[in-house]
Order: structure tokens, then sequence, then C-alpha cells
């Protein structure tokens, strides 16, 4: 069948009203987590340092995708990548930023599983640095305080985005998770429930929920698959910290969320 008669047989398509890329809101709202984080909380020791991260970042994306695609890629996600880095980590050097940032965005490009990166980017890049460099580098600890309603406002608006990208139900299952493992903890350790669930209200979480185990380029394809690997990643999470694992929910997430994907795309159902 030809091309014109291929189009006269196909409904005509309405336009879809304006719509804003789901990248740019989620680069928004990380802003937010930033400034709010700033000012309730100060976790910024240097502003150099997370805007170390976003340059390398973004040079490293850009330039990476000239010479690989030959194309200049949308720099929306690399900005995400490197302001993660740079609220995530803690250190009295600018060079872990540096090398966290270009990790991140090179992985992306190097550790592949037909065709598809299987680390979610800046989690990749921060559990790298953190386990070769403790000396130097720690994570981001401090949560908001009294400050909650901070907390209210980017959980409103991180649910409505995730919503918009259809993965709200990740988060979730995340949120429930850590929760319901935050009773067997405090059972376990005889430690109070709310010292064991106080995590939640931090930025690093925040971070976690929105933008790492709901990155849809390091998703599984099916709903109830990423429903499980959430639970799977709160569930790790709780046994590296009875375990006294520092950063037990980036770890937790790195060794997670790329075995889920391997056997994901091994079985044949990953899609683009």
């Amino acid at each position: 069948m030809s091309d014109v008669s291929t189009a006269a047989t196909k409904p005509t398509q309405a336009k879809r009203p304006f719509q804003i890329d789901p990248r740019y809101l989620s680069s928004g709202l990380i802003t937010l987590i930033l400034i709010l984080g700033q000012v309730y909380v100060g976790f910024l020791h240097d502003l150099s340092q997370p805007l170390t991260a976003i340059g390398i970042a973004l040079i490293v994306e850009l330039t990476l995708g000239r010479l690989l695609l030959g194309v200049w890629v949308n720099p929306a996600s690399a900005y995400i990548t490197g302001i993660s880095c740079g609220i995530l980590l803690r250190s009295l050097f600018v060079w872990p930023y540096a090398i966290a940032a270009a990790l991140s965005i090179m992985s992306k490009n190097v550790l592949r599983f037909k065709g598809r990166h299987i680390w979610n980017p800046s989690n990749f890049g921060l559990c790298v640095v953190l386990f070769t460099a403790p000396e130097a580098v720690a994570s981001l600890s401090e949560q908001w305080g009294n400050d909650l309603w901070a907390m209210g406002i980017i959980w409103v608006l991180g649910s409505l985005v995730l919503i918009r990208a259809k993965r709200f139900h990740v988060a979730f299952t995340y949120a429930a998770s850590f929760i319901a493992f935050s009773l067997i903890r405090a059972w376990i350790t005889g430690n109070p429930f709310l010292s064991e669930v106080a995590p939640i209200t931090g930025p690093m979480y925040q971070l976690m929920t929105f933008f790492m185990i709901t990155d849809p380029a390091t998703s599984v394809s099916s709903r109830n698959g990423r429903i499980l690997v959430a639970f799977l990643i709160a569930l790790t999470e709780m046994i590296l910290r009875l375990l006294e694992v520092v950063n037990a929910p980036l770890f937790a997430l790195f060794l997670i969320g790329p075995a889920a994907m391997v056997l994901d795309l091994y079985v044949g159902r990953g899609r683009r």
C-alpha cells in the first residue's frame, strides 16, 4: 500500500494542546528543592560545588551527544543529574562533585544493555564516589525539622509531576513500604518509631522518590513490575540499615534497579 493511500485511510488526529516537557517540570521541582533546602535547612556549604556538578554534567552530556549521536541533545536531564549530585554530596572539596557528575552522564553511554542504560545516572555517580572515597565524601543527611510545610509543598508538586508522568504509583509504593519497614526496624532495634521514619522527611528521600526510583528511562516496563521494584528497594534499604551500611537508600537502588532492568530487558519486555 502506498504512503498516499495509507494516509487517506488514517483518521484525522486532533492536535494536542500545548504541553510542557516533563523534564522541564522535573527541573523546576528539583530547583525548588534546592532553594527551599538552602533557605530552611542550609545544606549547601559552598555554591561553587553544586554549580560545578551542574556545569560538568551539562558539558559532558552535550559533548557526548554531539560526538556519539551527531546532535545537540536536550540538556534538561543533565541538569537534573548535576543538581542531584550537587545536593546529595557532602565534601570540603570540589572534585567529588565534578567526578560524580561526569561519571553519572558517562554511565548512560557506557553501561548499557540491549540499547538501554540500566543505572539511574545520578545514583550511579553518587554511589561510586561514596564507595571509593568515603574519607573525602559523605551524603546529605539533613531533615526539614519543624518546617514540614516546605516538605508538604514539595510532595504535593512532586506528586502532580509524577501523576503526569504516570509514575505516582512508584513513589507511593516506596513511601508506604519505607514507613512499614520503619515499624519493623523500630521493633527489631528498640529505637523509637519516629527516629526510624524521620529520614523520609529529608531532601535525600525526596530526590530518591521523585527523580531516581521513578526515572522512566531506568524503570521496568510494567506497572506491577515497577511496584515490585519499589517495594524491593525499600526492603533492601531496611536490610542495609540493620547492617549499619551508610548511604543505605542510594546503595539499595544501585543494587536493585539495574538487576530489575536487566531481567526485564532479558525477557524481552523492555520498551523505550
